[in-house]
């Protein structure tokens, strides 16, 4: 299951905070700022789809991620690798290398990453 671009923006700030209050969740945006209503639906829609949890303190509940942001964005890049590179990582890569504003040093950087990451094959 996804998340739509509001709530992922939303995730965003519960991944950075770890864990929110409502008010928490409110002060991370910058202006302007969502309606505590709108923000209340997302969560509400989130906690439905398995992302969100909370934890009740009286009347305020604390909410927190289920779901790691490494793990989501995990399984979203690989989704586009199936849908828009025919399930194919190293179009992807090609694609990637080629098609964005990357520096030697940050190409450098991926050689790197690549390299090692044979070696520990």
């Amino acid at each position: 299951m996804q998340l739509s671009k509001t709530e992922e923006q939303l995730m965003q700030h519960l991944w950075k905070l770890e864990n929110a209050f409502m008010k928490d969740l409110l002060d991370s945006y910058s202006e302007p700022k969502p309606a505590t209503t709108t923000v209340a639906t997302l969560l509400k829609r989130m906690i439905g789809k398995g992302f969100v949890a909370y934890n009740t303190f009286g009347n305020s509940r604390e909410y927190y991620a289920l779901v790691k942001k490494e793990d989501y964005f995990s399984k979203h890049v690989n989704g586009l690798i199936k849908t828009f590179f025919n399930d194919s990582a190293s179009q992807f890569a090609s694609f990637f290398t080629r098609k964005t504003d990357l520096t030697k040093e940050e190409l450098e950087a991926l050689k790197k990453i690549i390299d090692n990451e044979i070696k520990n094959k």
